[in-house]
């Protein structure tokens, strides 16, 4: 069962993002968080005129900012209010989606530690309810900044 705590902490923070980035403004403002748990977040976004490219299909910029965004809050899942800076993102481009057409977003952190965080998102058209045709693939590091873990135990001069 999906726990309710992390899908409400990454819709918080989603909602403290609007407004600081016109970019996600721009591209990201009709998309849906669909579930949370820890570690991963799915969202759904139908494209528009404003996420494609000359040829009427998505941009390889809005896979990517769609890649830094879902990235970034799949970190969120565990606890955390910012999600650091990019340090590299890697989209593989598979396949496309039309104006209309709904793409599904799946975004798993693979392991946050206090530094660094990695992840991978995958992008597939919506067909039937479901993920269908992928869309692209992608790899996101990111270099984030927790505290220290407290020191539990005594000390000794």
């Amino acid at each position: 069962m999906a726990s309710t705590t992390e899908l409400e902490h990454v819709k918080g923070v989603w909602d403290r993002m609007k407004g600081n980035s016109p970019i996600y403004d721009f591209l990201l403002s009709d998309v849906a968080i669909i579930s949370a748990t820890k570690g991963t977040v799915t969202a759904q976004l139908t494209l528009g005129n404003n996420h494609v490219n000359s040829r009427g299909t998505i941009h390889g910029a809005v896979s990517a900012a769609l890649v830094d965004w879902s990235g970034g809050l799949a970190i969120a899942t565990h606890g955390l209010e910012k999600t650091g800076a990019s340090i590299d993102i890697h989209v593989t481009y598979i396949g496309t989606a039309q104006v209309g057409e709904t793409i599904h977003i799946e975004s798993t952190a693979n392991k946050v530690g206090r530094s660094m965080a990695f992840t991978t998102i995958r992008i597939s058209k919506l067909v039937d309810g479901q993920p269908g045709p992928m869309v692209a693939t992608a790899s996101h590091t990111k270099y984030i900044s927790q505290p220290a873990p407290k020191n539990t135990g005594s000390s000794k001069s």
